[in-house]
């Protein structure tokens, strides 16, 4: 299993429900096509799961 998972927000939160919008940006995710690296643990795997509609993950 990775270490850490490259997050990259592929879909807009415009219209999104304000919990999934509060999600994306507690990922540090602000602006359309931005990546970040989050380690690989549970918290993150469940932050993922909520708004896997918005956001394409590769393991890095």
């Amino acid at each position: 299993m990775a270490k850490t998972l490259k997050v990259t927000l592929v879909k807009s939160t415009i219209g999104a429900v304000p919990k999934n919008k509060a999600t994306v940006e507690a990922m540090g995710l602000r602006k359309l096509n931005k990546t970040v690296e989050l380690p690989d643990n549970e918290a993150t795997r469940g932050m993922i799961r909520k708004v896997n509609h918005l956001v394409k993950v590769e393991e890095a």
